[in-house]
């Protein structure tokens, strides 16, 4: 029970980051601000690009949070993620301003926490439910 407790922790930890940056991007940004944002920072198809993150980062801290379909999110989590890192911050180095160190962190934790949810997760819980059972 203390591992799922630990995964848990760990799943809302990491999505309310995502979701932090995801609602970044749509309500502080816009998304018309973040792919021009995107095209400053050399990132291809911006607006695409733009939109992809917001709702990856919106969506998959959400299912991360709640522990549906976990694995899917945090490969798309540290897709998006590894795609900051190699398009926008890797010429800055590990550490220091615009460095990749956060990023590096955030798809390595996306993986994690996607491939160890823990038996926490509403996944679990819809599983574990008979047809015809109260909820």
């Amino acid at each position: 029970m203390l591992k799922d407790v630990a995964a848990l922790i760990g799943r809302i930890g990491v999505g309310v980051v995502f979701i932090a940056h995801g609602w970044q991007k749509v309500a502080q940004w816009g998304l018309d601000g973040t792919a021009a944002a995107f095209a400053g920072m050399g990132v291809p198809l911006p607006t695409l690009s733009a939109w992809f993150a917001a709702i990856v980062e919106l969506g998959g801290g959400a299912l991360l949070v709640l522990g549906a379909a976990t694995p899917v999110v945090g490969v798309l989590l540290a897709a998006n993620m590894l795609g900051a890192l190699f398009l926008v911050h890797l010429p800055n180095g590990l550490l220091g301003q615009g460095g990749y160190e956060f990023v590096l962190v955030l798809a390595v934790a996306a993986i994690a926490v996607g491939f160890n949810a823990g038996s926490l997760t509403v996944a679990r819980l819809a599983k574990g439910r008979q047809v015809g059972q109260p909820a």
